[in-house]
């Protein structure tokens, strides 16, 4: 079973919650593991793509969108459709509002929750979802 860490942000903007997703992918990629970002929709992607250019002037972590020729050589990929085939050192940051299907090869899966309503109901739904399948969740609550 996987180990589903929530993290619970005081913030309601969707701009907080990319911003947390690049620290926390920054946080994940310096641990050693890849890392796929699942977005809802391209546009979602593209803002995280986006936010992960320009969220620190010292940093740069090295990522790709899944369309991307080099998705297949970076350690971050930022992806809307299928879930990929992880390696064994991959990670699942779901900024998707639903848990996708192929969750059950992750053995780490990051949710971001923040204070915007519809956030709320869909995470309080993935949080009660996981736990019907057995997974250990842990609530991380943030500032």
């Amino acid at each position: 079973m996987a180990r589903i860490d929530f993290y619970i942000l005081p913030d309601t903007t969707l701009d907080a919650r990319l911003q947390f997703a690049c620290k926390l992918a920054e946080t994940i990629w310096r641990k050693g593991y890849r890392l796929h970002l699942h977005c809802e929709d391209k546009a979602l992607a593209e803002q995280a793509d986006e936010a992960l250019w320009g969220f620190r002037d010292d940093a740069y972590l090295p990522h790709a969108l899944e369309d991307s020729d080099m998705a297949a050589s970076v350690p971050i990929t930022l992806g809307w459709h299928q879930l990929p085939v992880p390696s064994a050192e991959t990670a699942l940051l779901n900024l998707h509002p639903d848990i996708p299907e192929g969750i059950e090869r992750y053995t780490r899966i990051a949710e971001i929750i923040n204070q915007h309503q519809q956030v709320l109901v869909a995470k309080r739904a993935c949080w009660q979802r996981y736990k019907e399948l057995g997974h250990e969740v842990v609530p991380h609550k943030l500032g």
